[in-house]
């Protein structure tokens, strides 16, 4: 069938998301991303580190950018929070969460017991130290930028020794070898993604904000009357961390995770009241909480919530105007 001029303009008209993400091909960032339908419906496009995936959003070469922020394991990703906390005014849009699987990978022919060199980035490096300590005590350990990365390193080098350790896909692609599978030290390792952008996304009733607080003064007490405005309105926090805060040895500020969103009214007074009498505030955004049941509960807050406004409006319009 012959399309007409109009729906053929229309067509053309159509961009691809663009995505970038923590590459290159073959990293866990990029199997991450695929595991979001509209992400891996994109472009994507892949940077060698993460302030680059962050400056590429600012600079509109990218949408969106999707990041490694912390690990079951080994924590926080600091290079992210501190990039997200300091240097750019990028918001987080959603997170998602992997489940991490590392390999031993070399060229065809190596054995165990010729590795004397090991490459990968510094976490998946951190997350197989004890196997590592077992299997290959006195094997060098050096840092990439990404697993990826490292398993090209080991394809073009001429060296029988060398390994690299991450994803069975980016092996494949660096055509090497799986040597050992599965070296993680603790079976329930997951790697937390997030999805960085302009603007905060939508409440969905199931949602999460992150934010940094910076301490006007260093006082008695100080973190525990920030805390307290959380627990006066209920809100359950997930996550507090303490980091530099690149002023001076001994200044500290808090990274804090909690239930809610901007929009909700008891948040917004909760920030509110922190930033007037407690503390600065930089706001790192509200987005969806991630995890298996986490539509299922979206859906059942929603509802709860519009029962409970259904219900309350009932009430408000009962009230007389009596002038």
């Amino acid at each position: 069938m012959k399309r007409s001029p109009l729906c053929a303009k229309a067509a053309s008209t159509i961009v691809m998301m663009r995505v970038g993400f923590l590459g290159p091909h073959g990293t866990f960032a990029e199997e991450a991303l695929l595991t979001q339908p509209d992400l891996a419906a994109g472009e994507q496009v892949p940077f060698r580190t993460v302030p680059q995936v962050i400056t590429a959003v600012e600079r509109s070469e990218v949408e969106v950018g999707l990041v490694p922020l912390e690990n079951s394991i080994e924590g926080t990703v600091t290079v992210t929070i501190d990039t997200l906390a300091f240097d750019t005014d990028l918001l987080i849009q959603r997170e998602v969460d992997l489940p991490i699987s590392l390999h031993l990978c070399a060229r065809a022919g190596t054995r165990l017991a010729d590795i004397r060199t090991i490459v990968s980035h510094p976490n998946p490096l951190g997350q197989s130290r004890a196997w590592l300590a077992s299997k290959l005590p006195d094997a060098e350990l050096v840092v990439a930028n990404s697993t990826a990365e490292a398993a090209s390193q080991v394809a073009v080098s001429d060296r029988a020794d060398f390994a690299s350790i991450g994803t069975a896909y980016g092996a494949e692609l660096a055509g090497l070898e799986v040597l050992a599978s599965e070296i993680e030290d603790h079976p329930e390792n997951e790697t937390r993604f997030v999805l960085v952008g302009h603007g905060v996304p939508k409440s969905t009733g199931h949602d999460k904000t992150s934010i940094v607080c910076f301490q006007r003064e260093d006082r008695p007490g100080s973190l525990l009357s920030i805390l307290q405005e959380f627990a006066a309105r209920a809100i359950n926090l997930t996550k507090l961390e303490s980091r530099p805060t690149k002023s001076g040895l001994g200044q500290y500020c808090f990274f804090i995770d909690f239930r809610g969103h901007i929009d909700d009214e008891v948040v917004a007074d909760c920030l509110r009241t922190l930033m007037a009498n407690q503390a600065d505030v930089k706001f790192l955004g509200s987005y969806p909480v991630v995890g298996e049941q986490g539509d299922e509960q979206r859906r059942a807050v929603t509802e709860a919530w519009k029962t409970a406004t259904d219900w309350l409006d009932s009430l408000r319009a009962q009230v007389r105007d009596d002038a």
